[in-house]
């Protein structure tokens, strides 16, 4: 019996082309779907529910002190700031960290476009008080220090995780010097002396978990107290000399140099234990203390919350602070070790600078609050390091 191959109704045909590519494509967001959701189940959310808390006070603040001025753009903007630097942090998460770590060009480039960045500020930056720190894009300013602080973190932690075990040869540590020398003298120059600390810090941090000899690291604090005489011989600025001078001789000039720092002592010592309530602080509303929503916020906060919200801000602090170094210690390799801990590093060296100029314990050098203080830059860079560190803990 002759067997006659099967046929297919041209109708049945038509619908078959047009429904395969469709339940391929159902299946294929279906799976991905389903690796994105056991992502999120994987990730530390103790970490990311103390980042947005954190920055949920900041913006509390913000919008507190925004009553006193009756200008609630800052507050907005921040708010943007703030979805863009959760989204930010979630796609970092995906992004598998080890592709940063097996290409070195990858993160040179991305090192040269942010010294691009510094050296434009000279030609394209407008001066604001003097100083050429953020490029104006409409209502928004972009600040490429904070983004600086990132790329050098991945560089040092590249080059250190394989150069670690040759450190007693000198000519690795000036190399490594000459990557943090760069950007710090185009930040320095703008100026910005705040964050050229906070590269020096990171170096000095990175350099010393990566094994320095004491003896070299000896030398190295040695060349840095010669390079801060000679800056302060040829070019630190005399605003910049009197906020040190304020520091170490407070008395130096109160209704100059320290007349902000005196302002920010009095709204803490105003705050007490539960603070003067919300939006009642005299300080940040009438406009006794300067910059409440950038340099001296967290004297705002103290004036308002009291000692109890002081309390709240620092122990979200240290839970963020624990979680990475939790993360470096879980680490595999040196790479993501390395960059856990310098992450660290820049985090703990800005609360501490910021804190120390509220408290009036270090000069004012305007360092923002990590997650706290207002700024897009500093927020979307801080969430984009948190992102790159719940991929490292992802995948160890």
């Amino acid at each position: 019996m002759e067997v006659r191959p099967l046929r297919r109704h041209p109708i049945w045909l038509i619908r078959y082309a047009f429904s395969y590519p469709i339940h391929c494509f159902y299946a294929r967001i279906k799976k991905n779907m389903r690796s994105i959701i056991f992502h999120f189940r994987k990730l530390d959310w103790i970490l990311i529910i103390s980042t947005i808390l954190l920055s949920s006070i900041g913006l509390l603040s913000l919008y507190s002190s925004s009553i006193g001025s009756d200008d609630f753009l800052n507050f907005q903007k921040q708010l943007i700031f703030l979805g863009v630097g959760l989204f930010l942090m979630f796609l970092f998460s995906l992004f598998n960290y080890r592709i940063l770590r097996d290409d070195q060009r990858l993160i040179l480039i991305i090192y040269a476009i942010c010294l691009l960045a510094l050296i434009g500020l000279f030609f394209f930056a407008p001066a604001i008080r003097g100083v050429r720190n953020w490029y104006k894009i409409g209502p928004i300013s972009i600040d490429p220090a904070e983004f600086v602080k990132l790329a050098l973190l991945l560089l040092l932690a590249k080059y250190f995780s394989i150069k670690h075990t040759e450190l007693y040869r000198m000519r690795h540590i000036l190399l490594s010097g000459f990557y943090v020398f760069l950007p710090a003298l185009l930040i320095s120059l703008q100026p910005n002396l705040g964050s050229a600390m906070v590269l020096l810090i990171l170096w000095a941090v990175v350099l010393i978990v990566s094994g320095i000899e004491i003896k070299r690291f000896f030398i190295l604090c040695l060349c840095g107290l010669a390079i801060f005489v000679l800056s302060w011989l040829f070019f630190l600025r005399d605003y910049q000399k009197e906020r040190i001078i304020g520091f170490v001789v407070p008395q130096f000039e109160p209704l100059g140099a320290g007349w902000n720092q005196a302002q920010a002592r009095i709204a803490i010592g105003v705050g007490g234990l539960l603070g003067e309530g919300f939006a009642g602080g005299s300080q940040t509303q009438y406009g006794f203390l300067p910059e409440p929503q950038t340099d001296f916020i967290f004297s705002a906060i103290a004036e308002e919350f009291g000692l109890a919200g002081v309390f709240v801000i620092l122990a979200l602090l240290t839970i963020i602070i624990t979680r990475i170094i939790k993360i470096a210690l879980l680490a595999d390799s040196n790479f993501p070790r390395l960059f856990s801990i310098g992450f660290t590093a820049i985090l703990v060296s800005q609360v501490f600078i910021n804190i120390g100029m509220n408290l009036g314990l270090l000069p004012v050098v305007g360092i923002p609050l990590p997650l706290v203080s207002y700024g897009g830059s500093s927020l979307i860079t801080t969430f984009i390091g948190l992102g790159l560190a719940l991929s490292i803990r992802l995948r160890i």
